[in-house]
C-alpha cells in the first residue's frame, strides 16, 4: 500500500453541481436521505429507519461540541467593514473551554476579509446594546495563514457570551447565503453542549430525539466525545500530492468513562457519527499507542500529527492502546482527556477502532472525501455516482450514508 503523502489530489474528486448542494436542511431532520452501504451493495432510506441497518449492542459515537457564533463584523473609523473569523484560541490558553471563559480580553487566531484595509495600529469596533457593550480588536501578529487578534471589551462577562451577543452564524461559504433565523437551531446538534466549533458536526444534524428514543429501543448504546471542528475541515486541498499538505490540529475532549465504553465495545462493534467523532475515535489509538512508549499527550502539544499512523509500529491492537490512557488517566487523576489531533485519514489508513461511518457528502479534493476512500475503497467513487444520481442532497444541509466497513 503506497504511503498517502504520496496519493494525487485529483484522483480524488467528482463533478458536483451547484444544484445538488442543499442550500437549507429540510423541516424534519429525519426525513433526510439515507444510502446504505454494505459488502459493495448499495439501497437507500432515511435517517429515521437508520435503526433497522445498525445491529443491537453496537455503540454509536456522536461528537457534542457547538458551534459558535464566529463571524464578527467590525466597523473602521472610516464606516467600512472587516469580517473577522474566529478560529481558534491563541496557544497561551490550556483548551477552548478556559479562553471562551476569559472575562475583558482575549487572543485569538482568525482570519481577516478585507485584511489589507486594516491599517498598523488601527483599533476596530463593535457596538451592541441591550446589553451595552463595545467590542474592539487590534492585529497583534500576522502569521502565515491567519491573523492573532487582541479583542477586549468593556462588561464583565465572557468571550463566549461576546460571540453570542455579537457573532454570526458560521455558515460553510459554499452556501452562498448569509445565514438566517432558522440556522441559530437548524445548524446545531439536538445534543450540542461544548462551545468551540466553527462548523457543525453535520452527520449528526439528521438526529431527532425519535430517531435517538429508536435506536435505545433497537439495544443501540450511544456515547459522546468533543472535537471542536475547524474551519480547515472543509478546506478543499490545494497541493497536488498530499506530503505538501498540512493537515489543521483540532482539539478533542474525551471522558475516561467513555474510553472505557468505546473499548467494551471493540468485540460488538463502534460506528462513528460524522468524520468527527471518527477521527477522534481512532485518534485515541494512536494516543495510547504513544503512552505506551513513554510519550504523554499534552495541551500544549499535538497528541497525533497528520502522517504518524503510517510511520510509527503498531503491534499493539486497540484494547492495549485504550487501556494505557484509562490507567494513564487513573494514575494522574484526570477524568478527562484534552488535547489536539492532527489526524489524516486517507487511503492505506488501517482503522483500529471504528467499524462504520454515518456521514454527508463531502466536497471534492477535501481530506473528509479520502477518509470515505480510506473506509470503504475505490467504491466511495460508486457511493458517489449513485448519490448524484438519485437525488440526494450534498454537503452539510444534505443527505447522507451509513458505510460499513
Amino acid at each position: 500500500m503506497q504511503h498517502p503523502s504520496t496519493l494525487r489530489i485529483e484522483d480524488y474528486t467528482y463533478e458536483l453541481p451547484d444544484e445538488k448542494i442543499a442550500k437549507y436542511p429540510l423541516e424534519v431532520r429525519d426525513a433526510s436521505k439515507l444510502l446504505v452501504y454494505k459488502e459493495g451493495s448499495i439501497s437507500e432510506d432515511i435517517y429515521a429507519h437508520l435503526p433497522t441497518y445498525i445491529t443491537p449492542n453496537t455503540l454509536l459515537v456522536f461528537n457534542q461540541t457547538r458551534v459558535v457564533h464566529a463571524r464578527l463584523l467590525f466597523k473602521k473609523p472610516t464606516g467600512g467593514v472587516i469580517e473577522v473569523f474566529c478560529l481558534e484560541p491563541h496557544e497561551q490558553y490550556g483548551d477552548i473551554q478556559t479562553a471562551m471563559q476569559q472575562k475583558h480580553k482575549v487572543w485569538w487566531k482568525c482570519m481577516v476579509g478585507g485584511a489589507g484595509k486594516w491599517k498598523h495600529g488601527m483599533v476596530l469596533t463593535i457596538e451592541h446594546q441591550a446589553p451595552d457593550i463595545t467590542l474592539s480588536a487590534r492585529i497583534v501578529e500576522r502569521t502565515t495563514d491567519a491573523f492573532v487578534i487582541e479583542m477586549s471589551w468593556d462588561a464583565p462577562v465572557s468571550f463566549a457570551e461576546i460571540l453570542h451577543y455579537m457573532g454570526k452564524v458560521p455558515l460553510p461559504p459554499y452556501l452562498h447565503r448569509e445565514a438566517e433565523i432558522s440556522d441559530e437551531g437548524r445548524y446545531q446538534t439536538i445534543f450540542a453542549k461544548e462551545e468551540g466549533s466553527v462548523a457543525a458536526p453535520t452527520a449528526a444534524l439528521h438526529f431527532t430525539d425519535t430517531l435517538m428514543q429508536a435506536l435505545k429501543e433497537r439495544g443501540v448504546e450511544m456515547d459522546f466525545v468533543t472535537l471542536h471542528v475547524g474551519a480547515g475541515t472543509f478546506k478543499p486541498v490545494k497541493a497536488e500530492r498530499m506530503q505538501d499538505h498540512e493537515m489543521h490540529a483540532e482539539w478533542i475532549d474525551v471522558d475516561k468513562a467513555t474510553i472505557e465504553n468505546i473499548l467494551q465495545h471493540l468485540d460488538t462493534g463502534i460506528i462513528a457519527v460524522g468524520t468527527t467523532s471518527l477521527r477522534t475515535l481512532e485518534s485515541l489509538y494512536w494516543i495510547g499507542l504513544k503512552l505506551l512508549n513513554g510519550i504523554e499527550p499534552g495541551h500544549d502539544s499535538i497528541a497525533v500529527t497528520q502522517w504518524e499512523p503510517y510511520d510509527m509500529p503498531a503491534a499493539i491492537a486497540a484494547p492495549g492502546a485504550l487501556q494505557a490512557i484509562i490507567d494513564w488517566m487513573q494514575q494522574n487523576g484526570q477524568d478527562r482527556l484534552v488535547t489536539r489531533t492532527q489526524i489524516l485519514i486517507a487511503p492505506g489508513y488501517e482503522f483500529r477502532i471504528i467499524k462504520g461511518l454515518v456521514t454527508n457528502f463531502h466536497q471534492p479534493q477535501s481530506t473528509l472525501l479520502l477518509l470515505v476512500a480510506a473506509l470503504i475503497g475505490r467504491d466511495w467513487r460508486t457511493v458517489y455516482n449513485y448519490a448524484l444520481q438519485h437525488d440526494f442532497r450534498f454537503l452539510s444541509y444534505g443527505d447522507g450514508c451509513l458505510l460499513l466497513k
